[in-house]
């Protein structure tokens, strides 16, 4: 059904006011015909839910047990267009595989396509570009998928570990924020899973996608996790999309990654720098870690969320081999577990981690940023964390 119709003649209220409500209020103003538009930016007990018709939550905002009344962007952009979109989610990797997803398709098809959703700009501000021939990728994050009441046609579910527990104090209530991407898929519609995603309820016609097959391509991008991130990207655009296989390899090695994902920021000094900020779970440092031949260094630390760093912690007393600095206060949390090791230093934060590497790293070695932790609370976002660290590798 049409947005335009849902909300027509409708008493709306967005609840929140950042990308996503600022998207949506443009989009009702330019398209829709409502008998009300109201912001709103404080707590739940203070909305009057019968005064409106519809509760336009923005993604980022905790609240459970909500009424009918509440909806989302994600919510209404599916109920119009479910049938030409590819979600994505998956606690790593979601924002590579959608841009390779992307990429691949509009080299290997005759059809548009978007990259749309939490990699991007939010999905309404493409509405009138959209044709019935589009093909829209679309990047979910649990926050969006928290709530959605409707699912895509194609989806794709690429791996779970523990993330974002500060939101959703348990790993079952973050599984089942992500799984709703399927949850209310209908025969006839696909979905694409990484097999350490636990049991899934669906009616999709469903395609298991294994860290360990030994399918391989030739791509700039490094690291195993790559590889597993383009096995979807093969099957989704060969099996669905009838695009030729060799085509599909050709511009899967093209493709040359996100801003910093493992982003190789300069050699200074004969040290190798890689921006990997986008790193906020200890599977994505270990990644890193394992995907440059010539780590020497590497820069752990960030927001503390409570998340379980055992597995890194591990690692730190199984690698030696490397340095390790931890900073802010998960670095802190790790610092006591690993800090009588010789190879492990604290620091307080960014700039002193970025100092000390310099001292610390041998000339032909790489110094790696990869926090496995969030940025919040010290940075904007990762992206102004890796930018921050860019500029303090060229100093």
């Amino acid at each position: 059904m049409k947005i335009t119709e849902i909300l027509k003649g409708k008493r709306i209220l967005l609840w929140g006011y950042g990308l996503e409500g600022k998207s949506t209020e443009k989009f009702i103003n330019k398209y829709c015909d409502v008998a009300e538009l109201k912001v709103f930016q404080g707590k739940r007990d203070e909305i009057d839910e019968d005064a409106y018709d519809y509760i336009i939550k923005s993604p980022g905002i905790v609240a459970w047990d909500l009424s009918d009344k509440f909806t989302s962007m994600t919510d209404l952009f599916l109920s119009e267009f479910s049938g030409q979109v590819i979600g994505i989610t998956g606690t790593k990797g979601k924002s590579t595989t959608s841009s390779l997803l992307y990429t691949v398709l509009s080299k290997c098809t005759d059809r548009p396509a978007l990259l749309v959703g939490n990699i991007g700009l939010p999905a309404l501000d493409y509405y009138g570009s959209i044709t019935d021939d589009t093909i829209i990728v679309f990047e979910m994050s649990c926050h969006q998928l928290a709530h959605a009441g409707i699912s895509p046609h194609i989806a794709v579910f690429l791996n779970l570990y523990e993330e974002h527990l500060d939101y959703y104090q348990t790993m079952d209530k973050y599984f089942r924020a992500k799984a709703n991407i399927t949850l209310n898929q209908k025969p006839g519609d696909y979905l694409f899973v990484g097999n350490n995603v636990p049991p899934l309820d669906t009616k999709a016609a469903k395609t298991v996608i294994s860290y360990d097959d030994p399918m391989h391509f030739d791509m700039k991008l490094k690291g195993e996790h790559n590889q597993f991130n383009a096995r979807f990207v093969y099957a989704i655009s060969t099996q669905l999309f009838g695009c030729d296989p060799d085509k599909v390899r050709e511009a899967l090695g093209e493709f040359t990654g996100l801003r910093h994902r493992m982003q190789f920021a300069g050699n200074y000094d004969g040290v190798d720098y890689y921006d990997d900020s986008i790193s906020t779970i200890p599977e994505a440092a270990i990644a890193a870690i394992r995907s440059i031949p010539n780590a020497g260094t590497i820069l752990l630390g960030g927001m503390d969320r409570n998340i379980d760093y055992d597995i890194l912690i591990d690692y730190i007393r199984e690698h030696g081999e490397y340095n390790y600095i931890l900073m802010y206060k998960s670095g802190e949390r790790i610092y006591k577990e690993v800090g009588t090791l010789p190879y492990c230093r604290y620091t307080e934060d960014l700039q002193g981690a970025v100092a000390l590497a310099k001292e610390i790293t041998p000339s032909g070695k790489a110094c790696i940023l990869s926090p496995a932790a969030a940025s919040y609370g010290y940075f904007k976002n990762f992206e102004e964390r890796g930018d921050v660290f860019q500029q303090l590798v060229k100093n």
